[in-house]
């Protein structure tokens, strides 16, 4: 069957960017985020590409492009994971919603972060003996989720009084760290101060932490965007950083219609053309997750040209201008974003950001790997860097 949209995805260039932020944090050990299928990339493909699978007494120091760990969202994701035997160290970010979900993790040897002390009570249910591995989250200025910190040191002691449990570390996470490094590094100390002298692995920084001050790397960093090729900060784009994009996304055109001055074009007739005009239509729209916010202001690749998106996007299919392009052709590609046009141009022109472009994916779109050997040079290199 030929794919209407598809994204083809290059392991070479997510490895890559693993490498990039090895490079950047030193010897602070990398939880790769994979949540929300892996950013859209396939949660699955993306922990296979940077984990590599090792027999029992094989596990060794890694190499740079692998991960230490997989963060996601929710005990779903995670056993989803599991079931496509993914057995490296996993964390469950927003914890557990019920004791039957904890008990889930304690048979997965899942890390399980506690930010309320609802969701401590519910650990404390677990039987004497029980060895859970918890993560403690703690809300320095973000006001979404972890417990206050005049709270921590009770809550310390609570976890403490468990000694079968394993105590695996404390997190944080930064609310402006993409446009205010200030505010992390406050955030940062607010951290430190309310665990005091506690003797825990620390983890502050995100994507945006990772690039904003080398001091909140801590003991673990939790990269995200970056992994997939796209910058999280507005000031500079990704290949700026040495990221390279993972995916590329693609559709076809379905037809070419020459039209005259003062035809309108789609829906509610938002476009006219003022000359004529050759409109492609592409086989994509928002049912796709080709947002309908890039109606008259997104674009997207033909020939290697940028051509614009006039009209509105519609369910299933998206008018460009290729009257610059003659040789333009039913059946051609089309690249919607990846290699030639971030991402992130694509989102800014939509008033979003590149995080829900590609989370925003939706089953309708084939997710294709290109062979691991594609880009072996670039990946050495980036290896030799580190």
């Amino acid at each position: 069957m030929t794919p209407r949209v598809w994204a083809e995805l290059d392991p070479q260039a997510l490895r890559h960017n693993l490498a990039q932020v090895r490079a950047r944090v030193g010897s602070a050990r990398i939880m790769a985020v994979i949540k929300a299928n892996g950013y859209g990339h396939g949660a699955v493909w993306a922990a296979r590409c940077l984990r590599e699978l090792r027999g029992p007494g094989q596990e060794g120091r890694r190499a740079p492009w692998e991960a230490d760990a997989f963060a996601v969202a929710c005990l779903e994701e995670a056993l989803a994971l599991r079931a496509a035997r993914v057995q490296a160290p996993m964390v469950i970010l927003e914890g557990v919603l019920s004791v039957e979900e904890a008990r889930v993790c304690l048979r997965e040897k899942l890390e399980v972060v506690v930010h309320d002390h609802w969701q401590l009570a519910l650990m404390e249910e677990l039987p004497r003996g029980a060895e859970a591995r918890i993560w403690i989250k703690i809300d320095s200025g973000m006001r979404r989720l972890g417990f206050p910190l005049e709270a921590v040191p009770a809550v310390l002691e609570r976890l403490q009084a468990r000694p079968e449990w394993k105590l695996c570390g404390a997190m944080t996470h930064l609310a402006s760290a993409d446009e205010d490094a200030d505010s992390a590094l406050l955030q940062a100390q607010r951290f430190d101060t309310a665990l005091g002298g506690a003797r825990l692995p620390r983890s502050i920084a995100n994507s945006a932490g990772v690039l904003a001050d080398d001091t909140l790397h801590r003991d673990w960093v939790r990269p995200g965007l970056m992994l997939y090729g796209m910058s999280p900060r507005g000031d500079q784009d990704a290949a700026a950083l040495g990221l390279r994009p993972v995916m590329t996304l693609h559709s076809r055109v379905l037809a070419i219609r020459d039209c005259v001055a003062g035809d309108a074009v789609g829906y509610g007739g938002t476009h006219v053309c003022q000359a004529p005009t050759r409109v492609a239509t592409v086989a994509v729209g928002y049912a796709d997750g080709f947002q309908r916010a890039l109606s008259n202001c997104g674009s997207m690749l033909l020939h290697g040209q940028r051509v614009p998106v006039i009209g509105r996007v519609s369910m299933d299919m998206t008018a460009i201008d290729v009257t610059a392009l003659p040789a333009a052709a039913v059946g051609d590609v089309v690249t919607l974003w990846g290699e030639g046009l971030p991402a992130e141009e694509q989102a800014r022109a939509a008033g979003t950001l590149a995080y829900e472009l590609c989370a925003g994916l939706t089953q309708r779109v084939h997710l294709q790997s290109r062979a691991a050997a594609s880009d072996q040079a670039a990946l050495s290199e980036a290896v030799a860097r580190y």
